[in-house]
């Protein structure tokens, strides 16, 4: 199959209409010696997608399509290319799954090791399958109890609810590993998280809320001296590992199908605003959107 010379899309037209996407064709940028050309089958929508767009995380250029968890199959590769080759199905947990993997694999999680994953959404889902496959103890932590069952049914061997009174209790300096995903920093007592972690215990944040951040006192983590970092994506290495391990064991996405429109983009947008997407909204449909 050729490649086209002009591309298509639905882009934001601006920060302050950013949910009126509009159908556009564009031109690429010429192709590279490194570049590899795909072919959309479908699409994951992140959470920074939707943050992108709306102007949350500051200016962008506009008229601006966002997707990043492509899967598709190769249509052409550069001539340096040594890694893919044209026919290969690209269909990565990206960037939703390498973004928990690695912290997890990094900190060590596995047997003998209490992880707790904050906020069960898109990057959370993936956060307690991966922990629970790489063995460890996984408890889902959530807002509310809404999430509960479908937090066990994916391995969580306990549950904890913040916005119940002492939600805390039993579980103070338990944990080795404590992995946020949270895209919402609004009402969140950090404290109360941090005093959960064992001495030396890990905080590690991956989700990246707009706004004016959270504050942080030393008193905060003095008690267990626990260490509070921060992830971004993951390694090639660390992905094809993570890759291995799913179909090793067999592990699957939660996801929700939308034909892509500029209706179906304004549901999956609206179900990241209202967090209500179980677990993680996929564009689909693309050749009866584009053409084949």
């Amino acid at each position: 199959m050729s490649v086209p010379d002009k591309f298509q899309g639905f882009q934001s037209p601006s920060a302050e209409h950013w949910t009126d996407f509009q159908k556009n064709s564009f031109e690429p940028r010429p192709f590279g010696e490194y570049d590899v050309d795909i072919k959309v089958e479908c699409c994951g929508v992140c959470a920074s997608d939707r943050h992108t767009i709306s102007g949350d995380w500051g200016g962008c250029p506009y008229p601006l399509a966002v997707g990043h968890e492509v899967v598709g199959k190769v249509l052409r590769v550069g001539d340096k290319v040594t890694l893919a080759k044209v026919g290969t199905q690209a269909a990565p947990m990206l960037c939703a799954g390498i973004t928990v993997y690695s912290p997890l694999k990094r900190l060590g999680a596995g047997p003998g090791k209490k992880v707790g994953i904050v906020g069960i959404g898109g990057l959370g889902h993936y956060g307690v399958i991966f922990a629970k496959a790489l063995g460890a103890e996984v408890y889902a932590i959530s807002r509310s109890r809404a999430k509960e069952a479908d937090a066990r049914k994916m391995g969580a061997d306990g549950f904890l609810a913040t916005g119940e009174k002492d939600w805390t209790k039993g579980h103070e300096m338990s944990f080795d590993i404590i992995i946020n995903t949270a895209t919402s920093f609004e009402g969140f007592a950090l404290s109360e998280y941090l005093s959960l972690l064992d001495v030396h215990g890990h905080w590690n944040s991956v989700g990246l809320p707009g706004g004016d951040g959270i504050s942080i006192r030393n008193q905060d983590f003095i008690t267990n001296g626990c260490y509070i970092g921060t992830s971004h994506l993951g390694s090639r290495r660390e992905m094809l590992e993570m890759l291995q391990l799913a179909a090793d064991k067999g592990l699957k996405s939660w996801i929700e199908e939308i034909p892509i429109s500029k209706e179906g983009l304004q549901q999956a947008m609206e179900a990241l605003k209202t967090s209500s997407v179980r677990y993680r909204s996929c564009m689909t449909n693309y050749e009866e959107a584009f053409g084949a």
